[in-house]
């Protein structure tokens, strides 16, 4: 199917491991076949694609090592479980890339990380300035400090949420199923596996099953996931990863796994998300250079093309930019406050240190960050 070659031509993934798998379905952390991913994200990595990885593991891992077979209620003991598991998840995957000279970085987040625009951006460019220097971010829940108000609920959301944050084209779900089936292929013979779908058919949450003893998320998960995933214009794929080499058989364009794909554009339905689902809280005027430059050569906007800052706002709240005639041209995340941005505004980048005494961006509104209107 012609829909795969989107797996041969993306630039950027979410890999997400599942627990079950991590944990070889509870008896520890399987070094050999973390080893084995590890291989192929690196692969991966040597044909120019850049990878996040989202693991799960790190409660499965804790039970491991203080030898409870059954995941406890009591949100302490999860937590304390989780603090005690990251240790050994972080430091076998460091072991891995290692053996690639490849280096490897933690990041936990929580809800709030991506629900509040100021950390939305700042977690948005730690993980893309770790992207730019070549380092695999190893992206986790944190499980440690989490209450049920701040939680993402499992990791399939947490690696769609993510995909949003880097603008990744593919979101790749590994679980212990070879993909989405027609029906529970554990008990029903006849259940055929769903190679391809649309993230808004409705068929695919009524097959969706539910989640096994050690991870949070099954089937309905993992389709939620793909459908968050999709707001963002990026495809998902819930494969298998007990097969040898899944992540290079799904590059190759091998129908391997369900490919859930998207009903817009990566480009379109971002701009859908920046412009429909966030409140606009001031305005930038900018003048006919940066017009040009915004509009027409798909640049950022730097302070200098700024000649009115309308309205009071926050880092990474939403602004409207508008030409000197009130004509609306973008709408975007502002990278400094509007009494920040009042400062900067008409002057060089260049200039930004010395005026405020620190540096968020080199530009206000970064072209990642905004939309055309």
């Amino acid at each position: 199917m012609g829909d795969r070659a989107v797996l041969k031509k993306s630039r950027k993934w979410v890999v997400k491991i599942g627990s079950a798998l991590l944990t070889d379905d509870g008896k520890g952390l399987d070094h050999v076949a973390i080893a084995r991913w590890v291989d192929q994200l690196v692969m991966l990595k040597n044909q120019g694609v850049e990878v996040v990885l989202v693991s799960s593991g790190a409660i499965a891992e804790g039970m491991t090592r203080l030898g409870w077979a059954e995941r406890p209620a009591q949100v302490h003991k999860l937590q304390a479980a989780a603090a005690i598991g990251q240790m050994g998840l972080v430091q076998v995957y460091e072991q891995n890339f290692a053996r690639h000279d490849t280096r490897t970085a933690q990041v936990l987040l929580t809800h709030d990380d991506l629900s509040d625009r100021k950390r939305y951006l700042n977690a948005r460019g730690t993980l893309c300035t770790l992207l730019e220097l070549g380092v695999v971010p190893v992206v986790n829940e944190n499980d440690t400090v989490i209450t049920d108000e701040i939680k993402f609920g499992d990791n399939d959301t947490l690696a769609a949420l993510v995909a949003n944050l880097v603008e990744a084209e593919a979101v790749v779900l590994l679980t212990d199923q070879l993909g989405l089936f027609t029906a529970d292929p554990r008990s029903n013979p006849d259940a055929e596996l769903i190679l391809q779908a649309q993230a808004d058919d409705p068929m695919i949450v009524a097959v969706a099953g539910d989640g096994g003893v050690l991870g949070r998320g099954g089937m309905a998960t993992k389709v939620r996931a793909a459908k968050l995933a999709a707001r963002s214009g990026a495809v998902t794929v819930i494969a298998s990863g007990r097969l040898e080499a899944v992540l290079l058989d799904l590059r190759a364009g091998k129908q391997v796994g369900t490919l859930v794909l998207p009903s817009s554009s990566p480009i379109a339905a971002r701009k859908q998300w920046l412009a429909g689902h966030l409140q606009v809280k001031g305005t930038l005027v900018i003048d006919d250079g940066a017009v040009v430059a915004v509009s027409e050569r798909g640049k950022s906007l730097l302070s200098a093309g700024v000649v009115s800052v309308e309205g009071e706002f926050s880092r990474g709240e939403m602004v409207s930019v508008v030409d000197v005639r009130g004509s609306e041209l973008a709408r975007g995340l502002v990278s400094y406050s509007s009494a920040n941005a009042r400062l900067i505004m008409g002057r060089p980048s260049s200039s930004i240190l010395s005026i405020l005494g620190f540096v968020n961006e080199d530009e206000l509104l970064h072209r990642d960050n905004l939309a055309l209107s």
